[in-house]
């Protein structure tokens, strides 16, 4: 069992999850502290969903337990399609305080004050009063966050918020998840696909395993130890570099100087052209800087673009 440490808002005791024919996880022991930003992550159809409407109380657990650290509330961001799509952001946003009112569903003042606040600190002011169906689905997505941040918790599950964006909206969403573990010290769940933005943002992460078990730990010690590599069983993707593994297939290796972003987005291109960068080739490249702008060079030849360095090579 997990023992609370005075900044835990939600814990779990030898929790099992899932249907009666069906177990998913079993005997978890989770802690979610404030403050903090937990990435639930695993492969595709391993219960992740199930978990999540677990905690949020949408589903009961099989067995074991689910402590909210002072009965505190939860607030839940769901996939689910919005169906009164002629309300405006504003009227939905304001559904997150319905909770808070009394039988009458009169909004105070201190109503209307948080849920301008909430359309505030996802930064969708401008937006307040369009219709749903004006909005993109970043736009919504944001939306949706506001509603859940009118309602006042300590705790926000979220389950796949960056589904379907681009990749700046789904940035955006999970920087916005990030400042408001830090500067509104909630507790943060989100299941998510997004390997590269977890690894960079989550303090934690909960990988979920076909043993019906969940590790958790840090980003760089689940890479450092192989619990991704093992979970997931990459397929040419090398996750302690954060790179695809080409297959050199060219008879010409190249030797390549340089620094920075430069070199590694150089060495890519080479690598995906199939060349094998290494020390002591016979074809050096050095990467150099004139004035603002960038030459590759061998010898007494110089390229201005990369495709043209590409082009010499292949033809040599």
């Amino acid at each position: 069992m997990v023992t609370a440490n005075p900044s835990s808002e939600l814990l779990t005791d030898h929790l099992t999850v899932g249907y009666p024919s069906n177990i998913l996880f079993e005997n978890l022991n989770l802690e979610l502290t404030a403050g903090k930003l937990v990435c639930l992550m695993g492969p595709n159809g391993i219960g992740k969903s199930t978990l999540i409407r677990t905690l949020a109380g949408l589903q009961k657990p099989l067995s074991g337990k689910i402590s909210q650290i002072d009965e505190k509330r939860i607030a839940l961001v769901l996939t689910d399609k919005i169906v009164a799509t002629n309300m405006t952001v504003y009227d939905l946003v304001s559904y997150g305080r319905y909770p808070h009112l009394t039988w009458e569903i009169s909004f105070t003042e201190q109503d209307h004050k948080i849920v301008a606040q909430s359309i505030g600190e996802v930064h969708i002011e401008s937006l307040a009063t369009k219709k749903l169906d004006e909005l993109s689905d970043g736009q919504l997505q944001l939306t949706l966050i506001a509603r859940a941040l009118a309602q006042e918790t300590p705790i926000l599950l979220l389950d796949e918020p960056t589904a379907h964006l681009d990749l700046n909206n789904r940035v955006e969403v999970m920087r916005l998840l990030l400042n408001l573990a830090r500067k509104k010290n909630k507790a943060i769940i989100v299941s998510t696909h997004e390997l590269d933005l977890a690894l960079q943002m989550a303090d934690s992460i909960w990988l979920a395993s076909s043993n019906k078990k969940i590790k958790t730990g840090i980003p760089e010690s689940l890479v450092l130890d192989g619990s991704f590599d093992e979970i997931f069983q990459f397929k040419g993707f090398n996750l302690k570099t954060g790179k695809i593994q080409h297959q050199a297939y060219r008879k010409n290796s190249v030797w390549l100087s340089g620094s920075g972003y430069e070199f590694l987005w150089t060495k890519n291109a080479l690598e995906r052209e199939g060349y094998l960068v290494k020390d002591e080739s016979e074809i050096k490249i050095s990467i150099q800087h004139v004035g603002e702008n960038l030459v590759w060079k061998n010898n007494d030849l110089s390229f201005v673009t990369l495709p043209e360095l590409l082009d010499w090579l292949n033809k040599n």
